[in-house]
């Protein structure tokens, strides 16, 4: 089985990073290639690989400029011109999640409104990866792929990515709320597109300490579920609102989204809590003790 890409006091950190990259902009590939997946499989994966890409790339922004920005703001807009199902997509889920408690919803009400989304995604869905929209996804990739073979990555040292993946950090325990009872919908939508970008860019350190590191990432993943299933519900309630599609079940859908969202809220502050405890400057003076004690494991590594 081939190593996963990551940071190792084996190998050049410029290298590793590389590697991270490669392996990432591979899969956006994979993704809009494979001739086996339906269109919106296909553009889930790429969409997904997106994500990872625009994690990885903030993180190098300090190190190797405003290229790094260019191509985040690129994969930002192929995203949003992949979404057109998401929305439809999110209100089923939220859907599923409210039907399965409660009680509030009968079975027929569930079913209309089920086929009221079902038309909605289907509509969106009609326009599909035509080969012209697939060029345009294999040459950012390949733009991506030109960008870091020709990044000054060489003379990197591990302190910078560790700088970098302290950042990340910092950011989510900045966008926590005070009073998750009180909390927007839009600041725990905030929140989530951080834990994301930690959750995708914590992969670089893995190695170092890889039981701990699964650990982590699948926690960070179960907290990113909890907030996705809130903003799905959202998304439920907002096509409620008038002349929207669902403004015909405004009545029946509020009360247990509302109540549906108090309870994955209480789950995310728990994992949160846990998560995010420790203040920047000793996640970063963990991340340096590991790389120390990883090189020292492999006779001496690189700065």
């Amino acid at each position: 089985m081939a190593e996963k890409p990551g940071l190792r006091p084996a190998k050049p950190v410029g290298q590793a990073l590389a590697a991270f990259g490669h392996g990432i902009l591979s899969e956006a590939r994979t993704a809009i290639d494979s001739t086996a997946k339906p269109d919106a499989a296909a553009v889930h994966d790429f969409r997904k690989a997106m994500k990872r890409w625009r994690a990885f790339l903030r993180l190098l922004e300090p190190i190797v400029g405003l290229d790094a920005r260019r191509l985040r703001d690129i994969a930002r807009e192929l995203a949003r011109e992949l979404a057109a199902a998401r929305d439809s997509q999110s209100a089923l889920d939220a859907l599923d999640d409210i039907a399965g408690h409660d009680g509030a919803l009968t079975p027929h009400t569930v079913a209309s409104i089920r086929r009221r989304l079902e038309g909605l995604r289907e509509e969106a869905e009609t326009v599909g990866l035509t080969d012209v929209l697939r060029e345009r996804l294999r040459a950012a990739i390949e733009a991506g792929e030109r960008a870091v073979d020709h990044w000054p990555l060489a003379d990197v040292e591990f302190s910078q990515v560790a700088e970098g993946l302290t950042l990340g950090y910092a950011r989510v325990r900045q966008a926590i709320p005070d009073d998750w009872s009180a909390a927007s919908d839009e600041a725990l939508h905030e929140l989530r597109q951080r834990i994301v970008v930690h959750r995708y860019q914590m992969p670089l350190a893995e190695p170092l300490w890889p039981r701990m590191h699964r650990l982590w990432i699948g926690e960070s993943q179960r907290l990113r579920d909890r907030l996705g299933a809130h903003q799905d519900l959202t998304v439920l309630a907002s096509l409620t609102d008038l002349h929207r599609p669902l403004a015909p079940w405004r009545s029946r859908i509020l009360p247990p989204v509302e109540a549906r969202k108090a309870v994955h809220a209480e789950a995310a502050a728990r994992l949160t809590a846990r998560l995010f405890a420790e203040k920047p400057k000793a996640v970063r003076r963990r991340l340096e003790a590991l790389w120390t004690a990883a090189g020292e494991d492999n006779g001496g590594g690189n700065a």
